[in-house]
């Protein structure tokens, strides 16, 4: 078994005040490889910008002249998250939901 030691001990990461994480599942379930490039870059925007309830309010226009897409692809992106039981959105709010069994196969 390999032993962990830390390389940079003055530069460990903290939380801080802020709140966000992604389940390690994320990557061993398989859905980080579900998910297309524009797809990716929303969900970690989302995650990254979500309170401890995965909630935004960042508006559609702001998120994808952040993010440097089209709207065309952001708005296709967010909705395949949906679909794939990642997110949901009302119109206003985004909801970062916990992960599904398993990711959504095509």
């Amino acid at each position: 078994m390999i032993r962990k030691k830390v390389i940079v001990p003055e530069r460990i990461r903290s939380t801080g005040n802020s709140f966000c994480f992604i389940p390690h599942r994320f990557l061993t379930g398989g859905f980080l490889q579900s998910l297309t490039r524009h797809e990716l870059a929303l969900y970690l925007f989302l995650v990254l910008v979500s309170d401890k309830n995965g909630l935004s309010f960042y508006g559609d226009k702001r998120i994808y002249a952040t993010l440097g897409m089209r709207q065309e692809d952001y708005l296709f992106a967010r909705s395949c998250l949906i679909h794939k039981d990642l997110i949901v959105y009302d119109g206003t709010l985004f909801q970062v939901l916990s992960l599904p069994q398993t990711p959504h196969k095509e």
